[in-house]
């Protein structure tokens, strides 16, 4: 049913507020047609989801509240054997700035994280053609038996498919290899857009749309719980960021296994993928709708990475109830151009001032202090 052919702005409005105010959910086609609501409109109904969905996870109380984590992202390696032309990190082994980090170089990063009072890394790399599965497994042991209080949130779908292939071993096998040496949950990276048209056009020597969902599948019914994530601006319509968020909710329908939901912009800058880079604007009407129609996932996290801090802080009325990680260090994003830091005191002041509670967290999001 296209609701705004029989309807108005004010109607639609009211015939969605009673919808989130009864817990209902949404179909595409609603979706598709609250899209095109006025951005502050769009944004209270995502803020009254949130409210409604946070309080409910507090036991009726905490719904100002809004958390984030102490981590550092660790890009083990830059290179990479898929080519993406979204991505501007990546290296082949020919390039003289390509690296592979040791185990050394990664345990002193995380002494560092460690002494501001971190508890997670992100560890991420390129699918890199000749490492060997004793580099990852050493590394993970070697980070959980010297780290035993740091999460280790790593290797996302593409990289777990690299491997299977790679090591010759299923994809359930790997993970349950990696688990065993320390891995403690999975970045819901390279998802990109979930439909395969898109992502034969932006990265076609990655994963199909239907191998990413079955990576996190096996992972959720291992027990590993990870994150969902959607990159959005480049060659994809809106019809294909609504097929994205309908494949994230039906596999949390069936898991429940997303811990949270994070888009963000693509960032064009130093890329073979042209594309006009997307205002605030877009980025927060699209975070909205992702709120309103992700009913399943608790948290939706803001993208002050490719955003900025007070954009991040506007985000919080548009849905967001977490703001990320302080993010010691970042890589991907910074090579595209796109360069924000802050440190915890800017999130908390970021977070009061916008008139919620600042709350750290873990991975599982239970609150720390």
């Amino acid at each position: 049913m296209n609701i705004i052919e029989n309807t108005n702005s004010k109607s639609l409005l009211e015939y969605a507020r009673k919808k989130i105010e009864n817990f209902e959910r949404f179909t595409v086609e609603e979706a598709r047609d609250l899209y095109f609501l006025p951005l502050a409109e769009l944004g209270l109904l995502a803020d009254l989801r949130r409210q409604k969905i946070k309080a409910s996870a507090y036991g009726g109380k905490g719904a100002e509240i809004v958390t984030y984590i102490i981590d550092r992202n660790i890009n083990y390696t830059n290179v990479c054997n898929t080519y993406c032309k979204f991505c501007a990190f990546y290296r082949t082994e020919r390039d003289p700035d390509h690296y592979v980090l040791s185990v050394e170089q990664i345990e002193e990063k995380i002494r560092e994280l460690d002494a501001i009072g971190g508890v997670q890394i992100l560890l991420q790399g390129g699918h890199h053609p000749k490492l060997g599965i004793e580099y990852y497994l050493n590394l993970l042991h070697s980070i959980h038996e010297k780290f035993p209080h740091i999460n280790i949130h790593g290797f996302s779908p593409p990289e777990f498919l690299h491997f299977s292939k790679l090591f010759d071993l299923s994809v359930e096998e790997v993970i349950k290899r990696f688990m065993e040496a320390g891995l403690g949950s999975i970045p819901g990276g390279g998802g990109e857009i979930l439909v395969d048209s898109v992502r034969k056009k932006i990265a076609p020597l990655k994963c199909s749309s239907a191998e990413w969902l079955e990576v996190m599948r096996i992972a959720h019914r291992l027990g590993l719980r990870s994150s969902a994530t959607m990159m959005f601006g480049h060659v994809e319509q809106l019809e294909d960021r609504l097929e994205h968020l309908k494949k994230i909710r039906d596999l949390q329908e069936e898991t429940g296994g997303f811990t949270a939901f994070i888009c963000w912009t693509f960032q064009p800058d130093n890329t073979k993928l042209k594309a006009e880079k997307k205002g605030p604007s877009e980025y927060l009407r699209m975070q909205a709708l992702s709120r309103i129609f992700l009913d399943n996932i608790e948290n939706i996290q803001s993208s002050w990475v490719t955003q900025g801090v007070e954009v991040g802080q506007v985000a919080l009325y548009y849905g967001a109830n977490d703001f990320g990680s302080v993010m010691m260090e970042e890589n991907v994003v910074s090579a595209a151009g796109t360069t924000y830091r802050t440190t915890v005191e800017e999130i908390e002041e970021a977070i009061s001032r916008s008139g919620f509670q600042p709350r750290r967290r873990n991975n599982g999001y239970q609150l720390l202090n």
